[in-house]
């Protein structure tokens, strides 16, 4: 199938945005983000958020979509983006969809349609009522009744999904397991034309990911935990999980110096670059482009713009 949309992925700190940029310039397109932190306001140093310099006059979207109070997840994700990629195609122009998060872009290729449920029908509340009263294993008794595969998945300590999976019975009649079944067996919504970015050497990648660190310190990563911490955001959230917010929230709030919370940053960042990796070598259709050890730009572009002439997407 001929593709219709670009994928520009890669562990943190390989190039992803400059290159979209880059790449939408040449070809008449618009960004997409697929970054799960990026999604919050008020979270721009941390998340490497794109300046508008950065943007180069290129429409983004999926950007500052949520308050980092909010509970944000990737079907929400999919629910807002896939109108977005549907409106730039229409328009006769190239959805690019850049970012290191691959579960969300996995499902907004998918367009997958994820279990239906009304958070206003008072389920939630009836059964986080329930934990507190009957404690959660007696809620997991219920999901092993209801639906013994989504039990087998979920681990007993968590609540979040195994309420999850109780509201979508209860309010559907249709097990999580059975729903995710038929939405996997549906066809990809869009034909992806994947390019993925890493060094040829893990150590340049490392250095990559520990200078940018400290460019971010420099430019008010701290500043930018405390304002949040400040303004009430919990430091439980699910944003401050966030790679450089928990670090730096806990160096704050436990006296210690913000230089001690950076070195945890670099460390949690390259570890989750790891895992950044393994989830997109499982994509045997990804196109991989290695930069060496001081990147040559005009080498990704020239790379970049022959898959996309040759695949026909231009």
């Amino acid at each position: 199938m001929k593709p219709n949309i670009l994928v520009v992925c890669g562990p943190t700190a390989s190039g992803k945005t400059a290159l979209a940029v880059a790449l939408a310039r040449r070809f008449g397109g618009e960004v997409v983000s697929a970054d799960s932190m990026q999604v919050y306001r008020r979270m721009n140093i941390g998340t490497a958020k794109p300046t508008q310099e950065e943007m180069q006059g290129i429409p983004h979207h999926m950007l500052d979509v949520a308050d980092p109070e909010e509970n944000y997840s990737v079907a929400r994700y999919v629910q807002s983006a896939v109108p977005i990629v549907d409106d730039i195609l229409a328009r006769g122009r190239l959805p690019i969809v850049a970012g290191g998060t691959g579960l969300y872009i996995d499902n907004l290729v998918a367009g997958r349609q994820f279990a239906p449920f009304q958070p206003d029908n008072g389920l939630r509340e009836q059964l986080q009522a329930r934990v507190r009263s009957e404690g959660l294993p007696a809620l997991r008794v219920h999901l092993e009744q209801a639906d013994p595969e989504a039990a087998a998945k979920i681990h007993p300590n968590d609540e979040k999904r195994t309420l999850r999976a109780l509201e979508v019975w209860l309010s559907t009649g249709k097990t999580i397991s059975q729903h995710d079944r038929e939405s996997r067996e549906l066809p990809n919504r869009y034909a992806p034309l994947t390019i993925a970015l890493n060094f040829q050497q893990r150590p340049w990648l490392w250095d990559r990911i520990d200078r940018r660190v400290d460019e971010m310190m420099a430019r008010g990563l701290e500043r930018e935990v405390r304002a949040l911490l400040d303004s009430g955001v919990p430091r439980t959230c699910t944003a401050m999980q966030a790679i450089g917010y928990k670090e730096l929230a806990a160096a704050i709030l436990e006296g210690r110096s913000p230089s001690s919370g950076a070195e945890e940053v670099k460390l949690r960042s390259r570890q989750y670059a790891k895992r950044q990796l393994t989830w997109f070598r499982r994509n045997k259709q990804a196109y991989w482009f290695h930069w060496e050890e001081i990147p040559i730009f005009s080498a990704a572009l020239a790379f970049s713009t022959k898959l996309i002439m040759d695949s026909g997407l231009q």
